[in-house]
Protein backbone atom coordinates (compact mmCIF):
# COMPACT_ATOMS: atom_id res chain seq x y z
CA UNK A 1 0.00 0.00 0.00
CA UNK A 2 2.83 2.37 0.84
CA UNK A 3 4.46 1.61 -2.49
CA UNK A 4 1.23 2.49 -4.33
CA UNK A 5 1.01 5.81 -2.44
CA UNK A 6 4.64 6.59 -3.24
CA UNK A 7 4.14 5.85 -6.95
CA UNK A 8 0.98 7.95 -7.08
CA UNK A 9 2.73 10.86 -5.36
CA UNK A 10 5.69 10.67 -7.75
CA UNK A 11 3.34 10.52 -10.74
CA UNK A 12 1.43 13.60 -9.54
CA UNK A 13 4.64 15.54 -8.93
CA UNK A 14 6.01 14.65 -12.36
CA UNK A 15 2.75 15.66 -14.05
CA UNK A 16 2.78 18.95 -12.16
CA UNK A 17 6.36 19.74 -13.21
CA UNK A 18 5.67 18.79 -16.85
CA UNK A 19 2.59 21.04 -16.86
CA UNK A 20 4.58 23.87 -15.23
CA UNK A 21 7.37 23.57 -17.83
CA UNK A 22 4.85 23.64 -20.70
CA UNK A 23 3.16 26.70 -19.17
CA UNK A 24 6.49 28.51 -18.88
CA UNK A 25 7.28 27.76 -22.53
CA UNK A 26 3.85 29.01 -23.57
CA UNK A 27 4.40 32.27 -21.67
CA UNK A 28 7.76 32.73 -23.38
CA UNK A 29 6.19 32.09 -26.79
CA UNK A 30 3.35 34.51 -26.08
CA UNK A 31 5.77 37.22 -24.98
CA UNK A 32 7.82 36.75 -28.15
CA UNK A 33 4.67 37.11 -30.27
CA UNK A 34 3.67 40.33 -28.48
CA UNK A 35 7.03 41.99 -29.11
CA UNK A 36 6.79 44.76 -31.72
CA UNK A 37 8.46 44.15 -35.05
CA UNK A 38 11.70 46.04 -35.57
CA UNK A 39 11.26 49.23 -37.59
CA UNK A 40 12.13 48.99 -41.26
CA UNK A 41 15.43 50.53 -42.31
CA UNK A 42 15.08 54.17 -43.27
CA UNK A 43 15.97 55.44 -46.70
CA UNK A 44 18.89 57.81 -47.14
CA UNK A 45 16.76 60.74 -48.32
CA UNK A 46 19.71 63.00 -49.09
CA UNK A 47 21.31 60.46 -51.42
CA UNK A 48 18.05 59.42 -53.05
CA UNK A 49 17.02 63.04 -53.64
CA UNK A 50 20.45 63.92 -55.03
CA UNK A 51 19.98 61.22 -57.66
CA UNK A 52 16.36 62.24 -58.29
CA UNK A 53 17.22 65.95 -58.72
CA UNK A 54 20.56 65.67 -60.55
CA UNK A 55 19.08 66.83 -63.89
CA UNK A 56 16.77 69.49 -62.44
CA UNK A 57 17.12 73.09 -63.61
CA UNK A 58 16.60 74.15 -59.95
CA UNK A 59 18.39 71.44 -57.95
CA UNK A 60 18.22 73.14 -54.53
CA UNK A 61 14.44 73.59 -54.68
CA UNK A 62 14.06 70.08 -56.10
CA UNK A 63 16.12 68.56 -53.27
CA UNK A 64 14.21 70.50 -50.62
CA UNK A 65 10.82 69.33 -51.94
CA UNK A 66 12.09 65.80 -52.49
CA UNK A 67 13.52 65.70 -48.96
CA UNK A 68 10.17 66.70 -47.46
CA UNK A 69 8.35 64.05 -49.49
CA UNK A 70 10.95 61.40 -48.69
CA UNK A 71 10.75 62.11 -44.96
CA UNK A 72 6.95 61.70 -44.99
CA UNK A 73 6.78 58.68 -47.30
CA UNK A 74 10.16 57.02 -46.62
CA UNK A 75 10.55 56.37 -50.33
CA UNK A 76 11.66 58.14 -53.51
CA UNK A 77 10.81 56.81 -56.98
CA UNK A 78 13.79 55.59 -59.00
CA UNK A 79 15.23 57.68 -61.81
CA UNK A 80 15.24 61.42 -62.37
CA UNK A 81 11.53 61.81 -63.15
CA UNK A 82 8.29 59.83 -63.35
CA UNK A 83 8.10 56.28 -61.98
CA UNK A 84 5.49 57.43 -59.44
CA UNK A 85 3.94 53.96 -59.36
CA UNK A 86 6.96 52.80 -57.29
CA UNK A 87 6.00 55.18 -54.47
CA UNK A 88 2.26 56.09 -54.41
CA UNK A 89 2.57 58.23 -51.27
CA UNK A 90 5.20 60.36 -52.99
CA UNK A 91 3.01 60.67 -56.09
CA UNK A 92 -0.16 61.67 -54.21
CA UNK A 93 1.29 64.62 -52.28
CA UNK A 94 0.12 67.94 -53.72
CA UNK A 95 0.68 71.64 -53.09
CA UNK A 96 -2.08 74.04 -52.03
CA UNK A 97 -2.55 74.75 -55.74
CA UNK A 98 -3.21 71.09 -56.52
CA UNK A 99 0.10 70.46 -58.32
CA UNK A 100 2.51 67.61 -57.55
CA UNK A 101 4.58 68.59 -54.53
CA UNK A 102 7.23 65.97 -55.09
CA UNK A 103 9.60 66.19 -58.06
Amino acid sequence: MALLRLCTTLLLFSLFFIHQAESDNLVILLNAADAPAPPPPHLDCDGACAVRCQLSSRPRICKRACGTCCARCDCVPPGTSGNYDACPCYANMTTHGGRHKCP
